[in-house]
């Protein structure tokens, strides 16, 4: 028995049995143990990363708060333990709290699993990100869109034209590509000073494709990212992380020499070439700050994801929705034709009914549905009553904000008119862009897109209405919630003549 004892096999088991009790017992006693919340979220993440895979995690999580979040029938609690170290929270105050723009909650390391760059949208480094979005925010702005609003205003009326002509064509167009390739050229020409061209030839090229496989990309480099970081190394890739890795390498690799090829524009015709976003950040002039080049990619690369199939996909369900609803689009209709015939975004912007159809489908169908993590302070903090420790992922998410049915009557229904006269709540629980100082930046480009394609669409597609070529149905507009919301079936087939 004292041979036995002192055997390394032996050692090692008993360390085992004698670890994994610690384990067990620290996640049993831990600081999140007393939240409400499924028993195996105590031990592990694996059911989360399970629906996350299969673009369900955001309909897990608001399962989750609805089975949890009520103790009793006087007691309703709004934080749900979701993993051993993260907590989704439905609660308004503390939402503003975590996303406060003075005492922000730092980006939690998440974001630096699902991109491979640095970049003002995935930087947790509270200075860094204010230098990015100090240098960057101005040309994001509503008056720093002002000098691209021909272009924008360009590329509306031919994606209208080009889905007109499809329907021609075939007696169907589809509506998501071609607002995939709207918004895809806009961000492109405003970021690279050249477009790709997608609404000219109609086809996809490798930078759209590539973007409609980022969804399923960074759910894989978020659930596995030690492989993630390791698939360089391995010397049999394993095809499914390969591809949460390759996608991402692509677009960076077009980001960057897209960029080469406008620096040497710039370099030669100086101040005569038309401004992007970015390029006031080339060369700075004495006494101003700029980007070295790998930043300018990195941000540029940002834009180009952030600012293409989000606003395309809640572009996609607008017009779906619209259409499903007569009363709705016959108040629009009517609202636009009021409109003159040399409208501008800005007699947009005062049109009530029009934005409040496109706060209904930013509510219902907010193109970032996932919740954005956020680390508790190295102090931690209480939320509700309750004691949340330093270093916890806490998130709350806008599917689950925006459905709450005490701030928003009969939730699952698109109804525009609630916003007629919207209350503090509904306002203070509308985070379809994020919150606080990692608010979206490109939030004003996002609502001038929606506003003059949905203007430019129901005026001239006075009689369109949803078909049901090969098979189209509503079922095919469910959707996959990975990082991004899209349509499962990646198409939205529309008669507009």
């Amino acid at each position: 028995m004292e041979l036995l004892s002192t055997h390394p096999a032996y050692i090692g088991l008993v360390g085992l049995v004698l670890g994994l009790f610690a384990y067990l017992y620290s996640a049993v006693n831990g600081p999140l143990a007393k939240l409400p919340g499924p028993w195996y979220s105590n031990f592990t993440e694996l059911v989360g990363k399970y629906y996350l895979l299969n673009g369900r995690k955001p309909t897990y999580i608001d399962e989750l708060h609805d089975k949890y979040g009520t103790l009793s029938s006087f007691l309703f609690c709004p934080i749900v333990r979701t993993s051993p170290h993260e907590v989704s929270i439905k609660h308004v105050a503390s939402m503003q709290r975590m996303y406060s723009v003075k005492g922000e909650f730092p980006k939690a390391k998440w974001y630096q699993q699902l991109v491979n760059v640095v970049s003002v949208f995935s930087t947790s480094n509270i200075a860094l990100h204010r230098r990015y979005r100090r240098l960057l925010s101005g040309a994001m702005s509503e008056t720093g869109l002002l000098r691209h609003k021909q272009t924008i205003e360009g590329k509306v009326r031919m994606a209208i034209q080009r889905m007109g002509e499809e329907t021609q064509r075939h007696g169907v167009t589809d509506v998501l590509f071609w607002s995939m390739c709207m918004t895809t050229d806009i961000i492109a020409e405003l970021s690279f000073g050249q477009s790709f061209n997608q609404l000219e030839t109609g086809e996809k090229n490798e930078y759209m494709r590539n973007l409609a496989a980022i969804g399923s990309a960074q759910s894989i480099r978020i659930s596995f990212p030690i492989l993630t970081k390791l698939s360089p190394y391995i010397p049999f890739p394993i095809p499914f992380v390969r591809k949460g890795t390759e996608v991402f390498d692509r677009t960076q690799m077009s980001a960057t020499e897209l960029l080469r090829r406008h620096y040497r524009v710039v370099e030669e015709e100086g101040e005569d070439v038309k401004p992007t976003l970015l390029s006031k950040l080339y060369h700075p002039k004495a006494g101003e700050e700029g980007l070295e080049f790998d930043e300018v990619v990195a941000n540029a690369q940002s834009y180009i994801v952030a600012g293409s199939d989000t606003t395309s996909n809640t572009l996609t369900y607008l017009f779906w929705s619209v259409l499903k609803h007569d009363e709705v689009r016959r108040k629009l209709v009517d609202e636009l034709d009021a409109l003159p015939d040399s409208f501008e975004d800005s007699d947009l912007k005062k049109l009530p009914y029009l934005n409040a159809v496109i706060e209904e489908t930013l509510r219902l169908y907010s193109s970032v549905p996932a919740g954005l993590p956020r680390a508790v302070p190295p102090e931690g903090i209480e939320f509700c009553g309750h004691w949340i420790p330093g270093g916890t992922t806490v998130s709350a998410q806008a599917y689950t904000m925006h459905r709450n049915p005490v701030v928003y009557p009969n939730p699952l229904k698109f109804d525009p008119s609630r916003w007629d006269k919207p209350t503090q709540a509904m306002k203070d629980s509308f985070v379809p862009f994020g919150g606080g100082s990692r608010v979206c930046m490109g939030v004003h480009l996002a609502r001038m897109e929606l506003r003059l394609a949905t203007t430019r669409f129901f005026l001239t597609f006075r009689n369109a209405r949803i078909s049901t070529a090969d098979g189209f149905c509503d079922e095919d507009m469910e959707p996959n919630q990975y990082f991004l919301m899209t349509p499962k079936k990646q198409r939205c087939l529309i008669e507009v003549i």
